[in-house]
């Protein structure tokens, strides 16, 4: 160890990001076949909102067609918009309460909107073409007509007003993730119950219910389409190992050592001095921190993978870096880091890293900030 601090010799990154996110498109498709196999007797509508999950919404969509989803799932009318842009024709259907602006804009796209009050419908009229979905609130508390006889009333009026088209009926479930749970079973009964009705006055609107989780627990869920999100990114949507579900992880996170130095018992790296190192040996600094969206909440608390070798992340993560632990061998700065992702024969997944941070998988990709390029 020297006297003074030095950095190691750096290695050639001329090619590399300070920072970057490698997205595996044939994974997302050889995900989406996966899942479309579960529910091989209805069409496949791939999430692709909030950016894909953080993966990138316009490669996600393309993905997500070869693999063989027929509709793609967004939340806002820009969103919409993207998609449209990069000449993507596929079905489209916008999920989330769009504004009056907002509205006539998803239209424009060619899209599917999501009706579940009176006053979404007048100003669908209006405009005149809309495509509806009825949404039926079965249990999760946020979106949909709040009983079965708002819904039915607003079935009826799209079968009756030329200027709307009774395209599909649809719910979403609370407890869909949570394996063993009796509120799933109820709200599955509650909509199966309402589906007649819909069949009865638009015997070709499509039904359907099921997100990742539901897809793989009840076949019953199924009905005419499915709308995959978590799972066609290769996580899974019980938090578990994706190996288990037989899904790819699509992302890897990775970062260039910004620098190396070395630290002496007794030393720090980083504000509040939360991590004193304990022998002599070696720190990185990885340029990535809580401003490209890896959360302050990992501080001590996660690792890195280094040259094949799993290290401790050590120190507060700060707004653009934070520490790793390099042991007593030094590597050139410059050196490659896996955050999320394989090296050799070590793994970190957004499962472990939801784990540490006590959240779900989906926060830790849809959190990645645009200062990350994605590849």
């Amino acid at each position: 160890m020297p006297d003074a601090p030095v950095t190691a010799p750096s290695r050639d990154a001329g090619s590399l990001e300070r920072v970057w996110a490698e997205v595996d498109g044939a994974a997302i498709s050889a995900n989406v076949r996966r899942m479309s196999g579960a529910a091989p007797r209805s069409a496949c509508c791939a999430v692709v909102k909030a950016d894909g999950y953080g993966h990138g919404a316009v490669p996600a969509a393309r993905a997500s067609l070869e693999g063989g989803a027929t509709w793609l799932a967004v939340v806002t009318a820009s969103e919409a918009e993207e998609l449209r842009a990069a000449g993507i024709d596929a079905r489209l259907l916008v999920l989330g309460p769009l504004t009056a602006d907002e509205l006539p804009r998803a239209l424009a796209c060619d899209a599917d909107i999501v009706a579940w009050t009176p006053e979404v419908l007048d100003r669908a009229a209006a405009l005149g073409g809309a495509r509806v979905h009825v949404k039926l609130d079965t249990g999760m508390g946020r979106l949909g007509a709040r009983s079965p006889e708002l819904a039915t009333a607003l079935v009826r009026r799209c079968a009756e007003d030329p200027g709307l088209t009774l395209a599909g009926a649809m719910t979403h479930f609370a407890t869909a993730d949570e394996l063993g749970d009796r509120y799933f079973a109820e709200q599955l009964a509650a909509f199966t119950d309402w589906v007649p009705v819909v069949r009865e006055h638009a015997p070709e609107a499509v039904i359907h219910a099921a997100n990742s989780a539901a897809i793989l627990r009840d076949e019953a869920t199924h009905f005419d389409l499915v709308r995959p999100g978590i799972a066609i990114y290769g996580m899974d949507p019980f938090g578990a190992n994706p190996d288990s579900r037989e899904l790819a992880p699509a992302l890897s996170l990775r970062a260039a050592l910004g620098a190396v130095q070395p630290i002496r018992a007794g030393q720090s790296t980083g504000y509040g001095r939360r991590w004193v190192a304990e022998r002599d040996g070696w720190i990185g600094i990885v340029p990535i921190g809580y401003g490209d969206g890896w959360r302050r909440g990992l501080t001590n608390a996660a690792d890195a993978i280094v040259d094949g070798r799993r290290c401790a992340l050590v120190g507060t993560v700060s707004m653009d870096s934070v520490a790793v632990d390099l042991g007593e061998e030094p590597v050139a700065a410059g050196t490659p880091v896996t955050l999320i992702g394989t090296d050799g024969d070590e793994r970190i997944t957004a499962e472990d890293l939801a784990r540490a941070l006590g959240t779900i998988n989906y926060e830790i990709t849809c959190g990645l900030g645009p200062r990350i390029p994605r590849r």
